[in-house]
């Protein structure tokens, strides 16, 4: 078995096609085709299954490979990096990935501290869905994510970062401002900026949960999926809408809003570090860690 199989055979399985694989690899796509059959031969078993003349996907043995290539090739840039400290050389790659409103108001000090400290680094930071996050991080595709605790599966490890907190979003003067103990009933008086209805977005499935169970009406005015859309909406007078924020963030104080806490309904929920069981972390990628969790306190 040879190291260009595995990087090959890891191509193509992540691309899903010879094609893309051959691009990605700089290698023909004969190269590769003949790469994966000698593969095959010398583990006995099929990798691949061909669906058609262009689709292709794993069998059982290889999403058993996919994951043995994975871990190999994990460990090789580990090591490679880890053998570039030893030399002195100053180099390296981190790659994170969080939702915008999360880099928006929680990472730029992060980074700047981070990048103050380690300017050697190669940065790569991506504004991503949660959902997308996630899929990055079982993909191997970044180092870290950043996500709430709800949504990361068994199979990835989570570290505890920031408390948020659930809260109603009105304008400055709304009638409601200053309520404590809102109801679900007085919420529904007026018109509604939600996030789209879909799996990613819990709060509106609750929310709308609690509407059905209670038999009220409601109208939504709105949807928006980013947090710093709706608010600026709910300024103009537009709606009420949700969010789950970090309270006293410098970048929410200027706003023409009121936060009424909904913790008396929603639970507080958490945002966490997301990374792969298996990731090996060399020490400026922990370091990056350090500083994140160090910014939390």
């Amino acid at each position: 078995m040879e190291w260009k199989q595995i990087v090959s055979f890891y191509h193509v399985a992540r691309l899903g096609s010879f094609t893309r694989a051959a691009g990605a690899t700089f290698r023909t796509q004969s190269a590769l085709t003949q790469q994966i059959k000698a593969l095959e031969e010398e583990l006995d078993c099929l990798l691949f299954e061909r669906i058609g003349k262009r689709r292709l996907r794993l069998t059982s043995a290889g999403e058993k490979f996919l994951a043995f290539a994975e871990s190999i090739i994990n460990k090789y840039d580990c090591l490679m990096e880890e053998l570039a400290e030893l030399k002195g050389l100053q180099k390296g790659r981190l790659r994170i990935a969080a939702p915008f409103t999360t880099l928006y108001h929680l990472f730029p000090e992060v980074l700047r501290e981070y990048t103050k400290q380690f300017p050697w680094v190669e940065l790569t930071v991506l504004d991503r869905s949660q959902q997308n996050v996630i899929e990055l991080v079982k993909n191997g595709d970044i180092d870290f994510g950043m996500a709430l605790e709800s949504v990361v599966p068994k199979e990835l490890a989570k570290i505890r970062w920031k408390k948020v907190e659930p809260v109603l979003l009105t304008p400055a003067g709304h009638p409601l401002a200053g309520t404590k103990g809102v109801t679900i009933r007085q919420i529904a008086q007026y018109p509604l900026i939600l996030p789209p209805k879909n799996g990613e977005y819990s709060s509106r499935m609750q929310l709308e949960d609690l509407f059905q169970e209670l038999g009220i009406n409601y109208r939504i005015i709105m949807e928006s999926s980013n947090v710093e859309l709706s608010s600026l909406y709910v300024e103009m007078g537009l709606g009420i809408s949700f969010a789950t924020i970090v309270r006293d963030l410098p970048g929410l104080k200027h706003r023409k809003l009121e936060f009424i806490s909904l913790s008396h309904i929603f639970e507080p929920a958490y945002l966490a570090v997301v990374v792969r069981k298996d990731k090996i972390l060399t020490s400026f990628k922990r370091a990056f860690l350090n500083v994140l969790l160090e910014d939390s306190r």
